[in-house]
């Protein structure tokens, strides 16, 4: 996860960040109008444009997705539930290159996208991981804050990003990775060895696979529990209280999908 941080020493990297989130916001900016939540969900076509930058930029692509989020608040959903959408977005446009790279077999792998089955899973793995991961996060945020239940915007946001990553950014990437390619401009290209957190031994690749298993059982058991015990199939309001019960179930598996971020 190193490369997070060192990308910002790079200026051609963050020149990227700043293109991404300006793209991400002025897709974002013009469905604001069209409401699902008011004032806290919209329908989001944008959504495609997360997991695209992810693995057309990495690093600089998850950092784009959170400052993007974070323009398009400024028109209309500003306010306390800001700070988990700018986390969650991240996250959304952290995984999926890091689950590309998992998957590689070696270093050359991951500079080429083929249009083959084992790509579309490598694809759809992790968009779907990184879709479940952001509504999780935020759905948990702002039912923390009391602002709106889990059920309803946690599985808003996992369902939208599902349907338009999974369907749409593949097809994108396929479009733009050649072109980002021939000009020199994907993260690998750009990053150095320094910067770079490139698996070193087969400890180093244990240890993401570890992280990789911490966010698929963070994301989608938190996303099964997180339903079950607001929909009052599991009831915990004995234990824990009715209005604390998912904020606390929830907190172990959200976690797990930090602790595995950081692990990959």
């Amino acid at each position: 996860m190193r490369e997070v941080f060192k990308m910002w020493g790079n200026t051609r990297m963050v020149v990227l960040v700043a293109i991404s989130a300006a793209v991400y916001a002025a897709v974002l900016i013009p469905f604001k109008a069209i409401q699902i939540v008011p004032g806290l969900a919209e329908i989001r076509p944008a959504a495609a444009l997360p997991p695209l930058c992810s693995l057309l930029f990495g690093p600089a692509g998850a950092w784009g997705a959170a400052f993007g989020n974070l323009i398009g608040d400024f028109f209309g959903m500003l306010g306390p539930g800001t700070i988990f959408g700018f986390i969650g977005n991240f996250l959304y446009g952290y995984i999926p290159y890091k689950v590309w790279e998992i998957f590689s077999i070696n270093h050359s792998e991951k500079k080429v996208i083929a249009r083959s089955p084992w790509t579309w899973v490598r694809l759809e793995s992790g968009f779907l991981l990184a879709s479940v991961s952001c509504g999780m996060f935020i759905g948990w945020g702002l039912d923390l804050l009391g602002i709106v239940p889990f059920k309803v915007l946690g599985n808003i946001i996992c369902i939208q990003n599902c349907l338009v990553s999974m369907i749409i950014s593949p097809f994108l990437v396929f479009l733009f990775y050649p072109m980002i390619q021939n000009w020199g401009l994907s993260y690998q290209d750009i990053l150095d060895d320094e910067s770079y957190s490139k698996p070193q031994g087969h400890g180093r690749q244990t240890l993401r696979i570890l992280g990789l298993v911490l966010i698929l059982l963070g994301a989608v058991g938190g996303l099964i529990i997180g339903n079950l015990v607001s929909f009052g199939v599991i009831d915990l309001s004995a234990m824990l209280g009715a209005a604390a019960s998912i904020r606390w179930v929830l907190l172990p598996f959200i976690l797990l999908i930090l602790c595995g971020c950081v692990m990959l």
